[in-house]
This record gives structure tokens, C-alpha cells and sequence, in this order.
């Protein structure tokens, strides 16, 4: 399926160049924008890249654990509720999806920690 190019320019235009690469299993931190009132602040939202959908309209789904409970939350590329995100550490997966993790607790849900820069696996 083809997009018009009329469509096209305008979701190049509206592309967000500020935002770093990442993978399914690289740990993010989210920085969102949280309108209370007349005031808006940062809140952070930090856990693990899941899923990373492409597209003209892609998202990134982004879990994490709080309070003994899983905690998943959607986000599109291109929001403007996000202000920023830092690649915080990547991990070794074999997968683009990582839906598995769900089902998993404590010591089965760890993943090895991994340098993307060299492939090689940290201790």
C-alpha cells in the first residue's frame, strides 16, 4: 500500500530527528510532559523497549515494573507529550518483539547485559 505523496511530505515533515536509535531490549527512559492545571512538568518513564512499530505514524511500546506490577504505555515517534528519551543500557534478545516477557517474573525475567558498540556481553 502507497502512501499519497501529497501525505508523504507532510509526515516527513512532522518526523521527530531529535530522537536517539533503539532496539527492542534497550532500557529507556522516557521524559513526558504532564499538563496539571496551568502548570506542565517532566515526569520519567523508564523500563524496557518491548515492541517498535515503523511506520508513518510508528510506536514504541515501553514496560516496566512498579510496585510488583506491569506497567506497559504506547508511544508514538512523532508525540509531542514526549520531551526526550536516553538510551539508559541494551540487553542481548533474539527477538523483535518481546511479548514473552510478560509472563516471566523475578530471576526468569532477566536479561544479559550487552555493548551494542562491540556485540560483546557485559558481566
Amino acid at each position: 500500500m502507497s502512501i499519497h505523496p501529497v501525505m508523504q511530505r507532510l509526515a516527513e515533515k512532522l518526523q521527530r530527528t531529535d530522537l536517539p536509535q533503539f532496539v527492542p531490549g534497550d532500557q529507556v527512559r522516557v521524559q513526558v510532559k504532564i499538563k496539571e492545571g496551568e502548570k506542565e512538568r517532566l515526569q520519567a518513564f523508564e523500563g524496557l523497549v518491548i515492541a517498535v512499530n515503523h511506520g508513518p505514524q510508528g510506536t514504541f511500546t515501553v514496560r516496566k515494573m512498579s510496585f510488583g506490577q506491569g506497567v506497559e504505555r504506547i508511544f508514538p515517534f512523532n508525540s509531542k507529550v514526549i520531551d526526550k528519551v536516553e538510551k539508559i543500557r541494551s540487553y542481548k534478545v533474539r527477538r523483535a518483539k518481546l511479548y514473552y516477557i510478560r509472563g516471566l517474573r523475578g530471576k526468569a525475567a532477566r536479561l544479559k547485559e550487552i555493548d551494542r558498540a562491540t556485540g560483546k556481553v557485559r558481566s
